[in-house]
């Protein structure tokens, strides 16, 4: 596994080695030990979590506030997707700022992002199936978003604003300045 550093501290990107030949392909999607090692942290992830979405969904920005903030390694399964991650830890030196990396099932790159970061994807491909693993269990009572379309974070998503489809729910999340953050 190739660990790649991003440009916000501790906020990785994980890059298998995959194994193939006519018969199709292998590759260790985890391993614990190696991830620990790597990275010098450790996770224990309890939940798995997976969706599948259409061209043009944006999923996000989500987080739990602590103490159930989640640490999450995501991936894609099937299709591609943009995935960005946004810091969120106030004493940080990179607060407010995001990376986006694209993931895909032909990169089987995954996105390793810590506690404290809000996150999102938005699917790039006709289809795509995203999976994820939490290190805390989900907590309604501790859920907290930003809107997709802040005009302070500018994130561009890859998708044309008419091809856009958001829930109404992440619609009306809190603007960046107006979220609630306890990291």
């Amino acid at each position: 596994m190739k660990i790649i550093s991003t440009e916000i501290n501790d906020l990785f990107i994980l890059e298998p080695e995959v194994f193939g030949d006519d018969r199709g392909y292998f590759f260790e999607s985890y391993n614990k030990m190696k991830l620990d090692s790597l990275i010098g942290s450790v996770y224990t992830f309890v939940q798995d979590n997976e969706s599948k979405s259409s061209y043009g969904v944006i999923r996000g920005l989500h987080y739990q506030l602590a103490p159930f903030s989640q640490a999450k390694l995501v991936r894609v399964l099937q299709g591609k997707v943009y995935d960005v991650a946004v810091d969120l830890r106030k004493s940080s030196p990179s607060f407010g700022k995001w990376v986006g990396v694209e993931l895909s099932d032909e990169n089987k790159r995954q996105f390793l992002i810590p506690k404290g970061f809000a996150h999102g994807f938005s699917v790039l491909s006709e289809t795509a199936v995203f999976a994820y693993k939490c290190d805390e269990y989900y907590h309604p009572e501790a859920e907290a978003g930003i809107v997709f379309n802040d005009s302070s974070l500018n994130i561009n998503w890859k998708v044309k604003d008419e091809d856009l489809n958001v829930s109404s729910k992440d619609g009306l999340l809190s603007t960046f300045e107006k979220a609630r953050m306890n990291f």
